[in-house]
């Protein structure tokens, strides 16, 4: 079966780069295109070649391929995708804007949506300083077309597969679409779950405003007999080191070996962003640690609260530093309820097993749905999952 899977930019590993890892493994004979690539650990790639766009050889892409987010819906519409039966695009910006006929299946797995057009709008303004003048009208008109643009180009998918319900419901209200739910993959068989917890708290994100980690190390400076290990870079490092109280340890961006050692030893993984599916939350609770979450967002797909048969961590409420500190007295106080094995359990409801099942399910059931129209790739689809002792739907 000749299969196509568009992904938005290949820059660095990542959450999406786990689906993307596992939707090549569902299709190891696919092709693989991205608006850029700039990967330097192509592991997960097995070797294969990317079809780029023009964007690729722009000035300062490598370093700036976001300021070219303008050129997005042309960059990904020139892609030439006439040959392919089936189109998987792995999309959170731009991917699932591309050109399928009428005789071709188009799947399309949503990370995200484009918040920073949507609710976030003012927010990004805001953090941006560009919330009046000439720049910020530019700004808004550009984010208008994108709204546009985005809510258009959800209809070019047979179907819509989204990383959660929090996703699922954005989508539902920007583009008057069902999507399916597929949460992101975790590996974890990648990690060893420790039971004996030392006496830390770890915070890993990107270094950008809406992770706040800002907050994290405000509250852990208001508390300074606690100590807290902050992992990962970005435009707010220097802020965020500069804020940093001596109970608080940042060590920048670390090798996959140094942030699992301390995931498995943490006493806590402390989440403070709204997030729309990340997967290092899972990843702590793989090793068998619990979490301290933001109560809005993923974290309440992933994290089960206290009260529950077998909690996994604790929720706060708002973003303040009176609001997480009091999470984090309400886990000290309950910390012997929270088991390294319930973690563990919880995390392997979204192994990559899990995930590939429930993906190809959802790409037969499309095809086999489909009609007439694409009978030539659906028996071609089911001669391939045959070969694989994959069942085919009905």
């Amino acid at each position: 079966m000749r299969v196509a899977i568009v992904h938005d930019w290949l820059v660095a590993p990542g959450g999406a780069e786990r689906v993307l890892e596992q939707i090549i493994a569902c299709f190891p004979d696919a092709d693989l295109f991205s608006l850029v690539d700039f990967l330097e650990d192509r592991r997960f790639l097995g070797g294969r070649p990317v079809t780029t766009s023009f964007i690729q050889s722009l000035p300062f892409a490598r370093r700036r391929y976001r300021a070219y987010l303008p050129l997005i819906a042309r960059a990904i519409g020139q892609f030439d995708l006439s040959d392919y039966d089936l189109i998987v695009s792995s999309s959170s910006v731009a991917a699932r804007g591309i050109v399928a006929g009428p005789a071709q299946i188009h799947v399309s797995y949503v990370h995200s949506p484009m918040r920073y057009a949507w609710d976030l709008q003012h927010q990004y303004l805001r953090e941006a300083n560009l919330t009046r003048g000439p720049k910020s009208w530019i700004v808004r008109a550009w984010f208008h077309y994108l709204r546009g643009w985005d809510s258009h180009s959800a209809n070019s998918a047979d179907r819509l597969i989204a990383s959660s319900h929090f996703v699922a419901r954005h989508v539902m209200k920007t583009c008057r679409r069902d999507a399916a739910v597929i949460p992101p993959p975790v590996d974890v068989h990648r990690f060893e779950p420790c039971m004996q917890k030392e006496d830390f708290y770890l915070s890993v994100s990107r270094m950008v405003p809406d992770k706040r980690i800002d907050l994290i190390v405000e509250t852990f400076n208001a508390t300074p007999h606690r100590k807290l290990i902050v992992m990962g870079d970005g435009p707010e490092m220097a802020a965020i080191r500069a804020k940093a109280g001596p109970n608080v340890t940042i060590l920048g961006a670390q090798p996959f070996a140094v942030v699992e050692d301390h995931l498995r030893r943490a006493r806590a993984f402390v989440l403070a962003a709204e997030e729309d599916f990340g997967t290092v939350a899972l990843d702590a609770q793989a090793c068998g640690t619990p979490v301290i979450a933001f109560g809005k967002g993923e974290a309440l797909e992933t994290v089960v609260p206290l009260g529950d048969v077998r909690p996994t961590g604790v929720y706060f409420a708002c973003q303040t530093v009176v609001s997480l500190l009091g999470a984090i007295n309400r886990f000290e106080r309950h910390s012997g309820r929270i088991t390294p094995a319930a973690c563990r359990a919880n995390a392997e409801r979204f192994s990559t097993a899990v995930f590939r099942r429930a993906f190809m399910a959802e790409v037969t059931h499309t095809i086999a749905t489909s009609g007439g129209r694409t009978r030539v790739a659906g028996e071609r689809l089911e001669h391939d999952l045959a070969a694989r002792d994959i069942a085919w739907p009905g």
